[in-house]
């Protein structure tokens, strides 16, 4: 089915309404053309919904948590009542906790710090930066990229009964590549991680706002997501999950907010009782419109649909891919293969282009905003380039000029927000460049391919 008839299959959805649909932006070749953005993976813009909700709210923005005043108490219900929005949202168990959080970098932190002694953390090669680094207090054990989900079930289990069994040990997986959008058995590998006494948190980063996430089915210990990628950029995330670590650790921030009494002692010093629920991690003046932003769009996604909107968003997938398919110098990157499922992030390379002068045709010649670079997961994608993985790089694009081969690839990225015309755009510019190169000059500065003037 192309993606032109999709309005027409009743198993479908219409794009969703997001922030930036129309705006415009001037292109080399003069004039101006309806921003198309296809960078969902890095942030996703608003949804419109989101957006009304927190202009609603935001008159009676007040502090929450023990003000007397009428916009105090309506900004704590408001912000607990969105924490449970949440948990519904996951289908967490009666005694998760959800605390909230600036990322899920901020999140798998919070998590690395409650991580009791001598815990071992498991966590495959293939993981995001905000996922494959915060462990630096724990024993870690990197796995290499499997090449299928039943490698990587394996090569966890293997790993799993070498540790040494009395100990605590925790396994870090995505749900989506951010690189590949390819799937992970998430459900599999929890099942291995507690058939060893282990537990398993999920980065949902990119699993979320395409797909149901249920605390519960997957049977994860932990979940953590962005706001950002959730259609709800106003700087907040969340941890989702199990209360006993969390419980146990010192405050992840001290201050405000997570102390339940202070006092003095004799001898000059302070005793501080810390808060045993979520508030014990989310010291200061919390993020109210960060969490009311995801509460709402997480009801936005759940009354939309996700059956329909995963139905549309894999129409969208076939048709870049078919389209990316017919051009023999375009190499799709993959761990899992042509028919992995996945979510709408597809990254690839083209021969002959450097990475970033690709991308910069695409935006000043088309106005398509894509990504390039190692996408913060900088030996997931050395891999898949068949390049050496200790080989030095950054999360922009390297120093190369326009035609100069560099360490990077090209990521577009979609989804519920994504109108039809967007992706045939996309299409339809990659076809154009790889057969006709590009029609305006370019020229490297500060690390970026830029148009020259």
């Amino acid at each position: 089915m192309s993606v032109s008839t999709a309005a027409a299959d009743q198993t479908v959805c219409a794009p969703l309404p997001v922030l930036g649909r129309d705006v415009t932006v001037p292109i080399v070749t003069g004039g101006e053309v309806t921003y198309a953005a296809l960078d969902y993976a890095a942030s996703a813009p608003a949804l419109q919904r989101v957006w009304d909700d927190v202009a609603a709210y935001a008159p009676y923005y007040g502090s929450v948590h023990r003000g007397a005043g009428y916009l105090s108490q309506l900004s704590t219900d408001l912000f607990e009542n969105a924490r449970r929005t949440v948990a519904e949202f996951l289908d967490c168990r009666g005694d998760d906790q959800v605390v909230f959080t600036r990322s899920t970098t901020d999140s798998l932190n919070l998590l690395a710090a409650t991580l009791p002694a001598g815990c071992q953390v498991f966590v495959f090669e293939t993981e995001h930066h905000a996922s494959l680094l915060p462990w630096k207090d724990a024993q870690v054990t990197y796995l290499n990229a499997p090449r299928t989900p039943q490698e990587a079930v394996t090569a966890l289990e293997r790993a799993l009964a070498a540790r040494d069994p009395h100990g605590p040990a925790l396994v870090c997986v995505t749900g989506a590549s951010n690189v590949t959008g390819e799937l992970w058995p998430v459900r599999e590998l929890a099942a291995a991680a507690h058939a060893h006494g282990a537990r398993i948190v999920l980065d949902a980063a990119q699993l979320a706002p395409h797909h149901p996430v249920s605390v519960r089915d997957l049977d994860v210990d932990w979940v953590a997501f962005s706001g950002h990628k959730l259609y709800a950029p106003f700087g907040s995330g969340v941890l989702a999950g199990r209360a006993d670590w969390l419980r146990e650790a010192e405050p992840y921030l001290a201050g405000g907010g997570a102390s339940r009494k202070v006092t003095r002692r004799v001898d000059g010093g302070v005793d501080v009782e810390w808060h045993e629920s979520a508030a014990r991690h989310e010291a200061g003046s919390p993020n109210v419109i960060g969490a009311y932003s995801i509460a709402s769009a997480c009801k936005a996604l759940t009354e939309a649909g996700f059956d329909r909107l995963v139905a549309r968003e894999e129409q969208l997938i076939g048709a870049v891919r078919a389209g990316l398919a017919e051009l023999p110098e375009v190499r799709v990157l993959s761990l899992f293969g042509d028919d992995a499922p996945r979510v709408g992030v597809i990254s690839f390379v083209v021969e002959g282009w450097n990475s970033s002068h690709f991308a910069a045709a695409l935006s000043a010649e088309y106005g398509i905003g894509v990504r390039d670079g190692l996408f913060c997961a900088h030996p997931l994608v050395r891999t898949l380039l068949g390049s050496d993985p200790q080989t030095q790089g950054e999360c922009g694009a390297p120093e190369a000029a326009p035609g100069e081969k560099s360490l990077n690839a090209i990521r577009v990225s979609f989804g519920a927000g994504t109108p039809d015309e967007h992706v045939e755009r996309f299409v339809r510019a990659v076809k154009e460049l790889v057969r006709n190169g590009a029609k305006w000059n370019y020229r490297t500065e500060g690390g970026r391919c830029v148009p020259a003037v």
